[in-house]
């Protein structure tokens, strides 16, 4: 058995609002593509088969209406497209966008449709401002798309190198010897305390061994704890990407590392 996550919504509203609501949906999945440094990805509108119509539900105005919503709502926001025939679903038309991989493949993400269809089917309304019943529209939307297949590409995407934020170790403790294990643990406790994605290495490997596999894993930064950093209350800090940073106070640190997080640098 196989089967995938979305972080699929349905938006309600009424015919007149459907072009704005549009906009901020492509909004959203421009701002989520930025957050997470993809920078290459296209727009497709997915539309019926012509030849085909009998495959599809509803009839042709609900989907002409549906299709020019897209099509207007993407030239407000200034966004280029192709029209991609035969690949709407069913009940309706679709933005489907494509992010670009490691590779330079395109693999479907963010999804808009617009369905007049299942509204009708469910006996769907609200009272209008004529105190009169009438149909809503509705638009599924996933801004990431499967979760599965998103996560795979953000691997790819960054060489297994996450940023900061994204990483799911940020931070590595190693401390030099048994005797600064403790230590090692009152500084992860406090990293803790802040929310920060911490561990201690506390295996009776050398130093090097244990910063070596830190980097090899990716982790953003390690911390490495001797008798010095014990007796001034200090860290030695190294970056993955910048290598030694050399000794700080922990709450130097933690300014860097959480302003890093706070604007996904």
């Amino acid at each position: 058995m196989r089967g995938f996550t979305q972080d699929d919504a349905h938006l309600f509203m009424r015919p007149d609002q459907l072009e704005e609501e549009i906009i901020g949906v492509i909004d959203l999945v421009k701002f989520m593509m930025e957050a997470f440094q993809y920078k290459e990805y296209e727009f497709e509108l997915s539309v019926r088969d012509p030849n085909r119509k009998q495959e599809y539900a509803g009839s042709d105005d609900i989907w002409d209406l549906a299709e020019n919503a897209l099509i207007s709502a993407m030239n407000k926001a200034g966004i280029e497209f192709r029209r991609m025939e035969g690949e709407a679903k069913f009940y309706g038309p679709a933005i489907d966008v494509h992010i670009k991989d490691a590779l330079g493949r395109g693999w479907q993400g963010p999804t808009i449709q617009v369905d007049f269809n299942l509204p009708q089917r469910f006996g769907l309304y609200y009272i209008g401002e004529d105190n009169a019943q009438h149909q809503p529209v509705m638009i599924h939307r996933t801004v990431l798309g499967s979760m599965e297949r998103f996560v795979a590409g953000l691997i790819e995407h960054y060489n297994g190198a996450f940023p900061v934020w994204l990483a799911p170790s940020q931070v590595r403790i190693i401390p030099i010897a048994d005797r600064h294990i403790e230590y090692a643990k009152r500084v992860e406790k406090a990293f803790r305390d802040l929310n920060l994605r911490v561990e201690t290495d506390a295996r009776p490997e050398k130093v090097g061994y244990k910063i070596r596999e830190a980097q090899l894993e990716k982790v953003p930064y390690m911390i490495i704890v001797g008798d010095k950093e014990v007796s001034e209350e200090k860290i030695s800090v190294r970056s993955r990407s910048e290598g030694d940073l050399g000794q700080m106070a922990m709450e130097e640190f933690t300014s860097r590392i959480l302003k890093e997080i706070s604007e996904r640098v």
